[in-house]
């Protein structure tokens, strides 16, 4: 148990009706999950209002309510405590209900639109082999030292950041590394965390179906720099064109990284091959098992954020040479007869271009680049013509899919991406609704030496429609795919 009054401390108050000197049980903003004693925060959600549910919350035995609007009906046996946003105050609330774990350990947090899961997992993998007891809170998985848990969200809710960074504390974590989303910085899911550092990696065109304008989602994301103290390390990707607006007004150390700019971490590619990238770093040379030009951008990243907490440069460098690629993160087999397959997460324009531009540098030309592509439902729609015509530009041949289409007809949503496919592509590309066929023709396509990109989904394991969550995994399917084919 709690008392209420500790837990308000820092939450912006407008008005008290009842008392606040009375112990709670525990926080919850999901009326559902109320019982006997809790205090339940009223949250405007996109879909649902917290507030249509505090009388459900009390006939549950809730007896605080946090709200920004007082309710009509005032219940005598409950104190209600008027903010000014739910949101900031329920992320309060969460780290005072947990004695504030975050100021306990070093938490590094990493945002942008590419490139998140991969530097903070390969952070978590880089000091856990340095012998540091780590944690992770990634769109992948949240990890424990040694103990993994599902995510369901890139930027967990305020509750679950510091329920899972309390359970690190209590099991001796010293770091944690962090995806940090638009979504959660705009939502103050990131609120009353103390973060010792955070990392900007680049900015391109993605959730403007949440965000009314690019501005905006830059905005969003430059907030979370803005607030960082001036005893914490900003490292900012100077060759993206948002990189230094990323430094300008905050207070943090400024530190820069890049491949093209003079920075204070700077790499050179020497080799660049599918077993992996010759680096040189600040005149150091580095074999690293990972691949492509955007992943040299997040190897300069984990080097420089891991000298910045103190590992030394050479150390770290022998880290790196020993990490390995994350789950879904251009992931790839050789089958029996020869074909290359690639699965990766890449679900954005930038980050498909990416991939495509990486695989046709390593390869030789002799070989076709077949790639499997689709765009989710329900989310930003101005993309689904460009990712077509990245995937027709740059492929010997593309096949438009369904990738979660979630409550809007994958017809419409293939409609639209066709849309973006070029009159002189239109006989290199092919549109199979079902995802699975889609890949199974990319296959019965290739021959061998060939290389097959499986994109959009990476370590996704379901495909969502109307609704519904199927099992679906596409390094799965294709190993399944290619094994039937090659018998």
């Amino acid at each position: 148990m709690k008392i209420l009054k500790d837990i308000l401390y820092k939450v912006a108050i407008e008005s008290v009706k009842g008392s606040t000197d009375i112990a709670i049980s525990k926080i919850e903003f999901d009326s559902r999950k109320v019982e006997a004693n809790d205090v339940f925060v009223a949250i405007r959600g996109s879909l649902s209002d917290g507030h249509d549910y505090i009388e459900k919350a009390i006939q549950l035995g809730a007896k605080a309510i946090i709200c920004d609007t007082l309710p009509e009906n005032i219940a005598s046996e409950v104190t209600y405590i008027q903010v000014k946003d739910t949101n900031t105050a329920l992320a309060f609330m969460a780290a005072n209900y947990f004695e504030d774990p975050s100021a306990k350990l070093k938490l590094v947090g990493v945002t942008g639109t590419n490139g998140k899961t991969t530097i903070a997992s390969l952070l978590f993998q880089l000091f856990q082999k340095a012998g540091f007891k780590v944690g992770l809170l990634s769109t992948v998985k949240i990890v424990v030292d040694k103990t993994e848990y599902p995510a369901t969200h890139t930027t967990p809710d305020s509750l679950t950041i510091n329920h899972y960074l309390n359970e690190m504390i209590e099991a001796g974590v010293t770091h944690c590394f962090m995806e940090v989303s638009s979504h959660g910085i705009h939502q103050k899911r990131t609120e009353a965390l103390h973060f010792v550092g955070g990392i900007f990696t680049n900015l391109s065109h993605d959730h403007l179906d949440y965000h009314p304008t690019f501005a905006e989602y830059r905005d969003v994301k430059k907030s979370f720099f803005d607030s960082l103290p001036k005893s914490a390390f900003v490292l900012s990707n100077i060759d993206d064109k948002n990189g230094s607006v990323m430094l300008q007004n905050t207070v943090a150390k400024k530190l820069t990284y890049a491949l093209k700019s003079y920075a204070d971490y700077r790499a050179q590619i020497l080799e660049s091959q599918l077993s992996g990238l010759l680096l040189k770093i600040n005149d150091n040379e580095v074999w690293v098992k990972l691949i492509g030009t955007f992943n040299a951008y997040n190897v300069l990243a984990i080097y420089g954020t891991a000298v910045e907490l103190g590992i030394d440069s050479l150390e770290a460098l022998r880290l790196l040479s020993d990490l390995e690629s994350v789950s879904g993160r251009f992931q790839y087999i050789v089958s029996d007869g020869g074909i290359t397959a690639v699965v990766d997460y890449a679900h954005t324009p930038d980050a498909l271009e990416n991939v495509l531009k990486t695989i046709n540098d390593i390869r030789t030309k002799n070989e076709q680049l077949i790639t499997v592509v689709g765009c989710g439902g329900n989310r930003d729609k101005t993309k689904r013509p460009i990712m077509a015509k990245i995937a027709s530009d740059l492929s010997d041949k593309a096949v438009l899919t369904s990738d979660n289409p979630r409550n809007e007809d994958p017809e419409v949503i293939l409609d639209e991406m066709e849309q973006g496919v070029e009159p002189q592509n239109y006989k290199k590309m092919l549109r199979i609704t079902d995802r699975k066929q889609a890949i199974k023709t990319a296959c019965q396509l290739a021959e061998a030496k060939d290389i097959i990109l499986i994109a959009g989904k990476g370590h996704e394991t379901y495909q969502e429609i109307n609704g519904v969550r199927h099992h679906f995994d596409d390094m799965e399917t294709i190993k399944e795919i290619l094994e039937q084919l090659n018998k």
